[in-house]
């Protein structure tokens, strides 16, 4: 049976991902995801950029874009769907995780 991917991209957060890249004054290898212990629901999603990889974490390589997931993260994100979303009152990244059990009321957290 072939493992799940780690995470996956939609053409929206590949768009904005290659055009965050592309404006930025110093190169980068890709976005690094992890997640960190933060807010009502325990854990929270965590963008930078990566000018380096590690050997131990997960490289993902979709629509013409590098994700790097640390390997804290991992456990965390198998099966996510990242997207990027603009309408009227905010834009940004959104994860689609099966595995968040719970979402605080302001969508700045999760648990698992």
């Amino acid at each position: 049976m072939a493992q799940p991917k780690v995470m996956s991209i939609t053409d929206a957060a590949a768009a904005r991902v290659r055009e965050m890249m592309t404006n930025r004054s110093e190169p980068a290898l890709g976005l690094r995801i992890s997640v960190k212990s933060k807010g009502c629901s325990g854990l929270a999603y965590s963008l930078e950029y990566a000018e380096t990889i590690l050997p131990q974490e997960e490289v993902v390589e979709e629509k013409g874009i590098t994700l790097v997931v640390e390997p804290s993260a991992i456990m965390f994100l198998v099966g996510t769907e990242m997207d990027y979303v603009e309408d009227a009152m905010k834009s940004g990244f959104v994860f689609r995780n099966p595995n968040e059990t719970g979402r605080c009321g302001c969508g700045e957290s999760f648990s698992v």
